[in-house]
Protein backbone atom coordinates (compact mmCIF):
# COMPACT_ATOMS: atom_id res chain seq x y z
CA UNK A 1 0.00 0.00 0.00
CA UNK A 2 2.82 2.38 0.89
CA UNK A 3 4.61 1.68 -2.38
CA UNK A 4 1.40 2.27 -4.31
CA UNK A 5 0.96 5.67 -2.64
CA UNK A 6 4.56 6.54 -3.47
CA UNK A 7 4.04 5.62 -7.12
CA UNK A 8 0.79 7.62 -7.28
CA UNK A 9 2.62 10.47 -5.57
CA UNK A 10 5.28 10.26 -8.27
CA UNK A 11 2.64 10.65 -10.96
CA UNK A 12 1.15 13.57 -9.05
CA UNK A 13 4.51 15.31 -8.98
CA UNK A 14 5.00 14.58 -12.68
CA UNK A 15 1.62 16.13 -13.47
CA UNK A 16 2.31 19.17 -11.30
CA UNK A 17 5.77 19.85 -12.72
CA UNK A 18 4.58 19.26 -16.28
CA UNK A 19 1.65 21.63 -15.83
CA UNK A 20 3.90 24.38 -14.48
CA UNK A 21 6.34 23.93 -17.37
CA UNK A 22 3.57 24.00 -19.97
CA UNK A 23 1.99 27.11 -18.49
CA UNK A 24 5.36 28.86 -18.22
CA UNK A 25 6.18 28.05 -21.85
CA UNK A 26 2.85 29.20 -23.28
CA UNK A 27 2.93 32.35 -21.14
CA UNK A 28 6.46 33.20 -22.27
CA UNK A 29 5.46 32.66 -25.88
CA UNK A 30 2.53 35.02 -25.40
CA UNK A 31 4.74 37.62 -23.71
CA UNK A 32 7.10 37.44 -26.69
CA UNK A 33 4.19 38.34 -29.02
CA UNK A 34 4.17 34.94 -30.70
CA UNK A 35 0.53 34.07 -30.03
CA UNK A 36 -1.88 35.12 -32.76
CA UNK A 37 -5.41 36.26 -33.50
CA UNK A 38 -6.08 32.78 -34.93
CA UNK A 39 -6.83 31.17 -32.56
CA UNK A 40 -5.99 32.73 -29.19
CA UNK A 41 -7.43 36.13 -30.04
CA UNK A 42 -10.71 34.61 -31.23
CA UNK A 43 -11.25 32.51 -28.13
CA UNK A 44 -10.01 35.14 -25.68
CA UNK A 45 -12.36 37.74 -27.12
CA UNK A 46 -15.32 35.33 -27.07
CA UNK A 47 -14.78 34.21 -23.47
CA UNK A 48 -14.30 37.82 -22.37
CA UNK A 49 -17.55 38.90 -24.02
CA UNK A 50 -19.43 36.01 -22.38
CA UNK A 51 -18.03 37.03 -19.00
CA UNK A 52 -19.34 40.56 -19.58
CA UNK A 53 -22.83 39.35 -20.42
CA UNK A 54 -22.43 40.26 -24.09
CA UNK A 55 -22.96 38.14 -27.18
CA UNK A 56 -19.69 36.34 -27.97
CA UNK A 57 -19.52 37.45 -31.57
CA UNK A 58 -15.84 37.41 -32.44
CA UNK A 59 -14.96 40.30 -34.71
CA UNK A 60 -12.07 38.25 -36.08
CA UNK A 61 -14.39 35.68 -37.65
CA UNK A 62 -17.56 37.77 -37.77
CA UNK A 63 -20.00 35.42 -36.07
CA UNK A 64 -21.04 33.93 -32.71
CA UNK A 65 -18.44 31.61 -31.18
CA UNK A 66 -20.97 28.75 -31.04
CA UNK A 67 -21.17 29.00 -34.81
CA UNK A 68 -17.51 28.01 -35.02
CA UNK A 69 -17.46 24.49 -33.54
CA UNK A 70 -20.43 24.47 -31.15
CA UNK A 71 -17.93 24.61 -28.28
CA UNK A 72 -20.19 25.10 -25.26
CA UNK A 73 -17.18 24.76 -22.97
CA UNK A 74 -16.43 28.47 -23.45
CA UNK A 75 -19.37 29.36 -21.22
CA UNK A 76 -18.06 27.70 -18.03
CA UNK A 77 -14.59 29.03 -18.89
CA UNK A 78 -16.05 32.53 -18.76
CA UNK A 79 -16.57 32.08 -15.01
CA UNK A 80 -12.80 32.41 -14.63
CA UNK A 81 -12.92 35.71 -16.52
CA UNK A 82 -15.55 36.93 -14.07
CA UNK A 83 -12.95 36.53 -11.33
CA UNK A 84 -10.37 38.44 -13.37
CA UNK A 85 -10.38 38.89 -17.16
CA UNK A 86 -7.06 37.56 -18.42
CA UNK A 87 -5.98 35.47 -21.38
CA UNK A 88 -3.68 33.59 -19.02
CA UNK A 89 -6.72 31.71 -17.70
CA UNK A 90 -7.00 29.97 -21.06
CA UNK A 91 -3.30 29.13 -21.08
CA UNK A 92 -3.56 27.79 -17.51
CA UNK A 93 -6.61 25.66 -18.32
CA UNK A 94 -4.79 24.25 -21.33
CA UNK A 95 -1.71 23.38 -19.27
CA UNK A 96 -3.81 21.72 -16.57
CA UNK A 97 -5.88 19.75 -19.09
CA UNK A 98 -2.78 18.46 -20.87
CA UNK A 99 -1.02 17.59 -17.63
CA UNK A 100 -3.98 15.97 -15.90
CA UNK A 101 -4.34 13.50 -18.77
CA UNK A 102 -1.58 11.47 -17.12
CA UNK A 103 -3.87 10.71 -14.16
CA UNK A 104 -6.48 8.56 -15.97
CA UNK A 105 -3.63 6.99 -17.93
CA UNK A 106 -2.00 5.85 -14.69
CA UNK A 107 -5.33 4.44 -13.48
CA UNK A 108 -5.95 2.70 -16.82
CA UNK A 109 -2.50 1.13 -16.71
CA UNK A 110 -3.04 -0.14 -13.17
CA UNK A 111 -6.53 -1.28 -14.14
CA UNK A 112 -5.00 -3.34 -16.96
CA UNK A 113 -2.75 -5.11 -14.46
CA UNK A 114 0.51 -3.31 -15.14
CA UNK A 115 2.94 -2.93 -12.26
CA UNK A 116 3.26 0.45 -10.59
CA UNK A 117 6.59 1.28 -12.22
CA UNK A 118 5.23 0.52 -15.70
CA UNK A 119 2.13 2.61 -14.98
CA UNK A 120 4.41 5.52 -14.09
CA UNK A 121 6.38 4.94 -17.30
CA UNK A 122 3.20 5.08 -19.41
CA UNK A 123 2.19 8.32 -17.69
CA UNK A 124 5.65 9.70 -18.54
CA UNK A 125 5.25 8.48 -22.13
CA UNK A 126 2.09 10.56 -22.44
CA UNK A 127 3.61 13.67 -20.84
CA UNK A 128 6.63 13.40 -23.14
CA UNK A 129 4.55 12.83 -26.27
CA UNK A 130 5.77 15.69 -28.54
CA UNK A 131 2.29 16.85 -29.57
CA UNK A 132 1.34 17.41 -25.92
CA UNK A 133 4.17 19.93 -25.61
CA UNK A 134 3.82 21.40 -29.08
CA UNK A 135 0.07 22.04 -29.00
CA UNK A 136 0.59 23.95 -25.78
CA UNK A 137 2.74 26.37 -27.79
CA UNK A 138 0.04 26.90 -30.41
CA UNK A 139 -2.25 29.41 -28.72
CA UNK A 140 -5.28 27.81 -26.99
CA UNK A 141 -7.68 25.14 -28.22
CA UNK A 142 -10.58 23.61 -26.28
CA UNK A 143 -9.69 20.28 -27.91
CA UNK A 144 -7.09 19.75 -25.18
CA UNK A 145 -9.85 19.41 -22.58
CA UNK A 146 -11.17 16.40 -24.50
CA UNK A 147 -7.99 14.36 -23.93
CA UNK A 148 -8.42 13.69 -20.19
CA UNK A 149 -12.18 13.47 -20.74
CA UNK A 150 -11.82 10.67 -23.32
CA UNK A 151 -9.41 8.79 -21.08
CA UNK A 152 -11.72 9.24 -18.09
CA UNK A 153 -14.61 7.91 -20.17
CA UNK A 154 -12.71 4.71 -20.98
CA UNK A 155 -11.77 4.26 -17.34
CA UNK A 156 -15.39 4.83 -16.26
CA UNK A 157 -16.66 2.29 -18.80
CA UNK A 158 -14.25 -0.33 -17.53
CA UNK A 159 -15.26 0.16 -13.90
CA UNK A 160 -18.94 0.48 -14.94
CA UNK A 161 -19.37 3.98 -13.54
CA UNK A 162 -22.24 5.19 -15.73
CA UNK A 163 -22.62 8.75 -14.48
CA UNK A 164 -18.90 9.48 -14.67
CA UNK A 165 -18.88 8.07 -18.20
CA UNK A 166 -21.77 10.31 -19.25
CA UNK A 167 -20.19 13.41 -17.72
CA UNK A 168 -16.91 12.64 -19.49
CA UNK A 169 -18.41 12.29 -22.96
CA UNK A 170 -20.58 15.38 -22.45
CA UNK A 171 -17.39 17.29 -21.70
CA UNK A 172 -15.90 15.94 -24.93
CA UNK A 173 -18.95 17.08 -26.90
CA UNK A 174 -18.65 20.58 -25.43
CA UNK A 175 -15.15 21.02 -26.87
CA UNK A 176 -15.82 20.60 -30.59
CA UNK A 177 -18.55 19.17 -32.79
CA UNK A 178 -16.26 16.85 -34.74
CA UNK A 179 -15.20 15.09 -31.54
CA UNK A 180 -18.61 13.42 -31.51
CA UNK A 181 -17.24 11.21 -34.30
CA UNK A 182 -14.43 10.15 -31.98
CA UNK A 183 -16.96 9.31 -29.27
CA UNK A 184 -18.98 7.25 -31.76
CA UNK A 185 -15.88 5.30 -32.80
CA UNK A 186 -14.93 4.81 -29.16
CA UNK A 187 -18.45 3.51 -28.59
CA UNK A 188 -18.03 0.90 -31.32
CA UNK A 189 -14.80 -0.26 -29.69
CA UNK A 190 -16.40 -0.43 -26.24
CA UNK A 191 -19.46 -2.23 -27.57
CA UNK A 192 -17.75 -4.85 -29.73
CA UNK A 193 -14.31 -5.41 -28.25
CA UNK A 194 -14.50 -4.29 -24.63
CA UNK A 195 -17.89 -5.95 -24.03
CA UNK A 196 -19.20 -2.78 -22.42
CA UNK A 197 -22.47 -2.80 -24.32
CA UNK A 198 -24.28 -0.16 -22.28
CA UNK A 199 -21.39 2.30 -22.48
CA UNK A 200 -20.79 1.61 -26.15
CA UNK A 201 -24.46 2.18 -26.90
CA UNK A 202 -24.52 5.42 -24.89
CA UNK A 203 -21.46 6.71 -26.75
CA UNK A 204 -22.78 5.79 -30.19
CA UNK A 205 -26.29 7.16 -29.69
CA UNK A 206 -25.29 10.39 -27.93
CA UNK A 207 -22.46 10.93 -30.41
CA UNK A 208 -24.82 10.65 -33.38
CA UNK A 209 -27.43 12.86 -31.73
CA UNK A 210 -24.93 15.56 -30.77
CA UNK A 211 -23.29 15.55 -34.20
CA UNK A 212 -26.68 16.19 -35.83
CA UNK A 213 -27.67 18.84 -33.27
CA UNK A 214 -24.32 20.62 -33.58
CA UNK A 215 -23.95 20.54 -37.36
CA UNK A 216 -27.60 20.95 -38.34
CA UNK A 217 -28.79 23.15 -35.50
CA UNK A 218 -26.28 25.04 -33.37
CA UNK A 219 -23.65 25.90 -35.98
CA UNK A 220 -26.05 27.04 -38.74
CA UNK A 221 -28.14 29.02 -36.24
CA UNK A 222 -25.25 30.88 -34.63
CA UNK A 223 -22.78 30.95 -37.51
CA UNK A 224 -24.93 31.21 -40.61
CA UNK A 225 -23.27 30.54 -43.94
CA UNK A 226 -19.93 31.88 -42.66
CA UNK A 227 -19.78 29.33 -39.85
CA UNK A 228 -21.14 26.34 -41.75
CA UNK A 229 -19.12 23.14 -41.46
CA UNK A 230 -19.10 23.14 -45.25
CA UNK A 231 -16.41 25.84 -45.11
CA UNK A 232 -13.97 23.01 -44.35
CA UNK A 233 -14.87 21.09 -47.53
CA UNK A 234 -12.12 22.86 -49.46
CA UNK A 235 -9.64 20.69 -47.59
CA UNK A 236 -11.14 17.71 -49.42
CA UNK A 237 -12.00 19.43 -52.70
CA UNK A 238 -10.56 16.61 -54.82
CA UNK A 239 -13.41 14.43 -53.52
CA UNK A 240 -16.17 16.92 -54.28
CA UNK A 241 -17.67 20.23 -53.27
CA UNK A 242 -20.58 19.03 -51.11
CA UNK A 243 -20.82 16.43 -48.35
CA UNK A 244 -23.08 14.10 -50.40
CA UNK A 245 -20.65 14.30 -53.31
CA UNK A 246 -17.70 13.51 -51.04
CA UNK A 247 -19.46 10.50 -49.47
CA UNK A 248 -20.48 9.25 -52.92
CA UNK A 249 -16.92 9.45 -54.23
CA UNK A 250 -15.53 7.76 -51.12
CA UNK A 251 -17.92 4.84 -51.61
CA UNK A 252 -17.89 4.43 -55.38
CA UNK A 253 -14.59 5.95 -56.47
CA UNK A 254 -11.96 4.74 -54.00
CA UNK A 255 -9.28 5.33 -56.61
CA UNK A 256 -9.58 9.05 -55.87
CA UNK A 257 -8.32 8.51 -52.35
CA UNK A 258 -5.58 5.95 -52.95
CA UNK A 259 -3.06 8.49 -54.20
CA UNK A 260 -3.79 10.76 -51.26
CA UNK A 261 -3.73 8.14 -48.53
CA UNK A 262 -0.62 6.37 -49.79
CA UNK A 263 1.50 9.47 -50.21
CA UNK A 264 4.91 10.52 -48.95
CA UNK A 265 3.30 13.26 -46.84
CA UNK A 266 1.03 10.77 -45.10
CA UNK A 267 3.86 8.32 -44.58
CA UNK A 268 5.92 11.04 -42.92
CA UNK A 269 2.91 12.05 -40.83
CA UNK A 270 2.40 8.48 -39.61
CA UNK A 271 6.08 8.19 -38.74
CA UNK A 272 5.82 11.36 -36.64
CA UNK A 273 2.59 10.22 -35.01
CA UNK A 274 3.75 6.71 -34.16
CA UNK A 275 7.41 7.33 -33.31
CA UNK A 276 6.78 7.83 -29.57
CA UNK A 277 4.66 4.66 -29.25
CA UNK A 278 5.63 2.29 -32.08
CA UNK A 279 7.58 0.09 -29.67
CA UNK A 280 4.33 -0.72 -27.88
CA UNK A 281 2.27 -1.76 -30.91
CA UNK A 282 1.15 -5.37 -31.24
CA UNK A 283 -1.76 -7.28 -32.74
CA UNK A 284 -3.26 -8.12 -29.32
CA UNK A 285 -3.24 -4.45 -28.39
CA UNK A 286 -4.33 -2.81 -31.64
CA UNK A 287 -8.11 -2.64 -31.14
CA UNK A 288 -8.24 0.66 -29.17
CA UNK A 289 -7.15 2.37 -32.41
CA UNK A 290 -10.75 2.04 -33.57
CA UNK A 291 -11.46 5.15 -31.53
CA UNK A 292 -8.85 7.08 -33.53
CA UNK A 293 -10.21 6.13 -36.97
CA UNK A 294 -12.36 9.26 -37.60
CA UNK A 295 -9.55 11.70 -36.77
CA UNK A 296 -6.94 9.64 -38.58
CA UNK A 297 -9.14 9.34 -41.67
CA UNK A 298 -9.81 13.09 -41.75
CA UNK A 299 -6.09 13.83 -41.49
CA UNK A 300 -4.98 11.28 -44.07
CA UNK A 301 -7.59 12.28 -46.65
CA UNK A 302 -7.11 16.04 -46.45
CA UNK A 303 -5.02 18.31 -48.65
CA UNK A 304 -4.30 20.51 -45.63
CA UNK A 305 -0.68 20.06 -44.44
CA UNK A 306 -1.52 21.52 -41.00
CA UNK A 307 -3.46 18.32 -40.29
CA UNK A 308 -0.37 16.21 -40.87
CA UNK A 309 2.05 17.40 -38.20
CA UNK A 310 2.69 17.30 -34.48
CA UNK A 311 2.24 21.02 -34.00
CA UNK A 312 -1.45 21.72 -34.54
CA UNK A 313 -4.54 20.42 -32.76
CA UNK A 314 -5.84 18.10 -35.45
CA UNK A 315 -4.14 14.95 -34.14
CA UNK A 316 -5.02 15.44 -30.47
CA UNK A 317 -7.97 12.97 -30.36
CA UNK A 318 -5.65 10.20 -31.54
CA UNK A 319 -3.34 10.40 -28.51
CA UNK A 320 -5.61 8.67 -25.94
CA UNK A 321 -6.05 5.67 -28.19
CA UNK A 322 -2.34 5.38 -28.97
CA UNK A 323 -1.68 5.24 -25.22
CA UNK A 324 -4.44 2.63 -24.79
CA UNK A 325 -2.77 0.48 -27.47
CA UNK A 326 0.51 0.59 -25.55
CA UNK A 327 -1.21 -0.28 -22.26
CA UNK A 328 -3.07 -3.21 -23.82
CA UNK A 329 0.09 -4.51 -25.50
CA UNK A 330 2.11 -4.38 -22.29
CA UNK A 331 -0.72 -6.06 -20.39
CA UNK A 332 -0.56 -8.88 -22.94
CA UNK A 333 3.20 -9.19 -22.46
CA UNK A 334 3.95 -7.67 -25.87
CA UNK A 335 6.02 -4.69 -26.96
CA UNK A 336 9.69 -4.15 -27.64
CA UNK A 337 10.27 -2.31 -24.38
CA UNK A 338 9.25 -3.95 -21.13
CA UNK A 339 10.80 -1.85 -18.38
CA UNK A 340 10.37 1.64 -17.01
CA UNK A 341 13.87 2.90 -17.77
CA UNK A 342 13.75 1.88 -21.45
CA UNK A 343 10.28 3.35 -21.99
CA UNK A 344 11.18 6.70 -20.44
CA UNK A 345 14.51 6.83 -22.31
CA UNK A 346 12.76 6.17 -25.65
CA UNK A 347 10.14 8.81 -24.86
CA UNK A 348 12.79 11.34 -23.91
CA UNK A 349 14.79 10.78 -27.11
CA UNK A 350 11.68 11.20 -29.28
CA UNK A 351 10.66 14.27 -27.30
CA UNK A 352 14.06 15.89 -27.82
CA UNK A 353 13.83 15.12 -31.53
CA UNK A 354 10.27 16.31 -32.20
CA UNK A 355 9.26 18.80 -29.49
CA UNK A 356 9.57 22.44 -30.55
CA UNK A 357 11.31 23.82 -27.46
CA UNK A 358 14.01 25.15 -29.80
CA UNK A 359 11.57 27.83 -30.95
CA UNK A 360 12.36 29.74 -27.78
CA UNK A 361 15.86 30.59 -28.98
CA UNK A 362 15.04 30.84 -32.68
CA UNK A 363 11.75 31.97 -34.24
CA UNK A 364 10.26 33.27 -30.98
CA UNK A 365 13.05 35.87 -30.77
CA UNK A 366 12.69 37.19 -34.32
CA UNK A 367 10.65 40.23 -33.26
CA UNK A 368 12.54 40.93 -30.05
CA UNK A 369 13.89 44.19 -31.49
CA UNK A 370 10.39 45.75 -31.36
CA UNK A 371 9.27 44.04 -28.13
CA UNK A 372 9.70 47.03 -25.82
CA UNK A 373 8.14 49.46 -28.28
CA UNK A 374 5.15 47.17 -28.76
CA UNK A 375 4.59 46.90 -25.01
CA UNK A 376 4.75 50.67 -24.62
CA UNK A 377 2.30 51.18 -27.48
CA UNK A 378 -0.16 48.65 -26.05
CA UNK A 379 -0.02 50.42 -22.69
CA UNK A 380 -1.36 53.55 -24.39
CA UNK A 381 -4.50 51.79 -25.60
CA UNK A 382 -6.38 52.80 -22.49
CA UNK A 383 -10.03 52.31 -23.41
CA UNK A 384 -12.19 49.53 -24.79
CA UNK A 385 -12.34 51.33 -28.13
CA UNK A 386 -12.08 49.48 -31.43
CA UNK A 387 -8.63 48.36 -32.59
CA UNK A 388 -6.98 47.50 -35.90
CA UNK A 389 -3.64 45.76 -35.41
CA UNK A 390 -1.40 42.84 -36.35
CA UNK A 391 -2.14 39.17 -35.75
CA UNK A 392 0.58 38.98 -33.09
CA UNK A 393 -0.58 42.03 -31.14
CA UNK A 394 -4.28 41.15 -31.37
CA UNK A 395 -4.35 38.61 -28.49
CA UNK A 396 -3.03 41.33 -26.18
CA UNK A 397 -5.94 43.65 -26.99
CA UNK A 398 -8.83 41.25 -27.56
CA UNK A 399 -10.95 42.35 -24.58
CA UNK A 400 -13.28 44.55 -26.62
CA UNK A 401 -16.19 44.15 -29.02
CA UNK A 402 -14.37 45.23 -32.16
CA UNK A 403 -10.84 44.28 -33.07
CA UNK A 404 -9.55 43.34 -36.51
CA UNK A 405 -6.19 42.17 -37.74
CA UNK A 406 -4.23 43.71 -40.59
CA UNK A 407 -4.87 41.25 -43.41
CA UNK A 408 -3.20 41.99 -46.74
CA UNK A 409 -5.59 39.62 -48.52
CA UNK A 410 -8.65 41.33 -47.07
CA UNK A 411 -7.72 44.96 -46.38
CA UNK A 412 -10.04 47.08 -44.26
CA UNK A 413 -11.87 49.55 -46.51
CA UNK A 414 -13.13 51.87 -43.76
CA UNK A 415 -10.45 52.70 -41.22
CA UNK A 416 -12.59 55.30 -39.47
CA UNK A 417 -14.50 52.58 -37.57
CA UNK A 418 -11.39 52.12 -35.41
CA UNK A 419 -10.35 54.20 -32.43
CA UNK A 420 -6.83 52.78 -32.37
CA UNK A 421 -4.61 51.50 -35.17
CA UNK A 422 -1.42 49.83 -33.97
CA UNK A 423 1.18 48.74 -36.53
CA UNK A 424 4.51 46.97 -36.39
CA UNK A 425 5.88 47.79 -39.83
CA UNK A 426 9.12 45.92 -39.20
CA UNK A 427 7.30 42.71 -38.23
CA UNK A 428 3.83 42.85 -39.83
CA UNK A 429 3.26 39.18 -39.02
CA UNK A 430 0.84 36.53 -40.22
CA UNK A 431 -1.65 37.53 -42.98
CA UNK A 432 0.29 40.73 -43.64
CA UNK A 433 3.54 41.76 -45.32
CA UNK A 434 5.97 44.72 -45.21
CA UNK A 435 4.52 46.30 -48.36
CA UNK A 436 0.97 46.24 -47.02
CA UNK A 437 2.08 47.56 -43.63
CA UNK A 438 4.06 50.40 -45.22
CA UNK A 439 1.15 51.29 -47.49
CA UNK A 440 -1.22 51.34 -44.52
CA UNK A 441 1.18 53.57 -42.60
CA UNK A 442 1.39 56.07 -45.44
CA UNK A 443 -2.37 56.04 -45.78
CA UNK A 444 -2.84 56.83 -42.08
CA UNK A 445 -0.38 59.69 -42.21
CA UNK A 446 -2.60 61.43 -44.75
CA UNK A 447 -5.88 60.87 -42.89
CA UNK A 448 -6.87 63.90 -40.79
CA UNK A 449 -9.08 61.70 -38.57
CA UNK A 450 -6.02 60.04 -37.06
CA UNK A 451 -3.06 61.40 -35.18
CA UNK A 452 0.21 59.65 -34.43
CA UNK A 453 0.30 59.08 -30.68
CA UNK A 454 3.34 56.81 -30.40
CA UNK A 455 6.30 55.91 -32.59
CA UNK A 456 9.38 53.85 -31.86
CA UNK A 457 11.36 51.14 -33.70
CA UNK A 458 8.85 51.04 -36.59
CA UNK A 459 5.96 50.56 -34.17
CA UNK A 460 3.20 53.14 -34.71
CA UNK A 461 0.06 53.86 -32.72
CA UNK A 462 -2.58 56.07 -34.31
CA UNK A 463 -5.63 57.34 -32.45
CA UNK A 464 -8.65 59.32 -33.43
Amino acid sequence: MGKKLIMFGTVGWMIGINTVILFACSSLRHLLFQSTAWDLGIFDQAVYLISQGQKPISSFIGFHILGDHAALVFYPLAILYRIYPSVYWLLAVQAVALGIGALPIWHLARQAGLKENLAVAIAALYLLYPLVFNINLFDFHPDVIAIPALLAAVWAARVRHTWWFCVSILLVFSCKEVLSLTVIAMGVWLLVFEKRRLYGAIAIVTGLVWFVIATKGIIPYFGGAAGSVERHIQRYSYLGHTFPEIFKNLLFHPELTLGKVFSVHNLFYLVLLLAPVIWGFSLPGIMPLIGAIPTLALNLLTDEPLQKDLIHQYSLPIIPFLILVVIKSLAAGKGWLQNKRAIILWSLVVFLALAKFGYFWSRYLESLDTWQATREAIAQVQTKGSVYTTAAISPHLAHRQLIKLTDANSPQTDLTIFDYILLDVRHPGWASNPQFAASLLNQLKTKPEFKLKYQRDDVYLFTK
